[in-house]
């Protein structure tokens, strides 16, 4: 498949120096009896064309939907209850980043991926508190497009390494200058929980999180659950932004 967005490299979500999508999660890969069901959003029309046309050569990705703002996102959102919105960030009407509530309330089901031009740190951590479970510049591959759709699809966290070396500056430059003192104590999470957090932060899988602890698939997915209740976030990146900024985890 022809890339028309263009290669990427960058920094991965550990530092190092990876090509394509930097990512965190759980398992991909998984046979799925249905396809991923898309929508796709951006305020250009030939852009959005040009993702349908990739998309459709994808046998597990149907694209069922599209829109050219965050309003009709919205509305697309609830009468479609997508698997998966592939949205840019600024567009005329409402933006993406505005939209993602929204469709979390319309369509709770549907994970979001931010594709954009913007590679601004404000941006990237309004989509994240928002609700986006990944954040993409839009000079990745075409490949890497219909890669990181499978793995939110299967419950990663996907950016761009470029912008996971920004989060991980921004996170040290948080904990340094985070007061000892807190206004609201944090949740209290179970040694175990922490354990799991910290593997997550690495970038484990369950997978491999279960390996490591020697416990079941299930159980970690279970933590994973329960973290993400105790600290009222949606996504396991979040997680790992919030323990970082609140000193439950630390980056050496």
């Amino acid at each position: 498949m022809a890339d028309s967005f263009g290669p990427m490299r960058g920094a991965g979500v550990d530092g190092g120096i990876d090509d394509g999508v930097a990512g965190m999660g759980s398992d991909a890969g998984s046979a799925r009896a249905e396809p991923i069901r898309v929508l796709v959003v951006d305020d250009h029309a030939l852009f959005r064309r040009g993702l349908e046309i990739v998309l459709a050569a994808e046998e597990d990705i149907q694209v069922v939907g599209e829109a050219g703002d965050g309003a009709e996102a919205v509305e697309k959102a609830a009468d479609l209850l997508p698997d998966i919105v592939l949205m840019d960030v600024r567009m005329p009407k409402r933006g993406g980043i505005e939209a993602c509530t929204s469709i979390k309330e319309v369509a709770p089901s549907a994970k979001i991926i931010m594709l954009t031009i913007s590679d601004e740190e404000a941006d990237l951590y309004d989509a994240i508190k928002a609700g986006a479970t990944g954040y993409l510049l839009k000079e990745i591959s075409t490949d890497e497009v219909a890669t990181a759709i499978r793995a939110v699809a299967d419950g990663q966290s996907q950016i761009s390494p470029s912008m996971a070396s920004k989060l991980l500056t921004e996170f040290k430059s948080m904990i340094q200058r985070t007061d000892e003192r807190r206004l609201v104590p944090a949740p209290r999470l179970t040694d175990r929980e922490l354990e799991v957090l910290k593997l997550v932060a690495t970038g484990m899988n369950n997978r491999d999180i279960a390996k490591e602890l020697f416990i079941s698939e299930n159980t970690v997915k279970n933590h994973v659950r329960n973290i993400l209740e105790k600290l009222q976030l949606h996504s396991r990146m979040e997680a790992v932004v919030y323990a970082m900024r609140e000193k439950i985890l630390e980056i050496r």
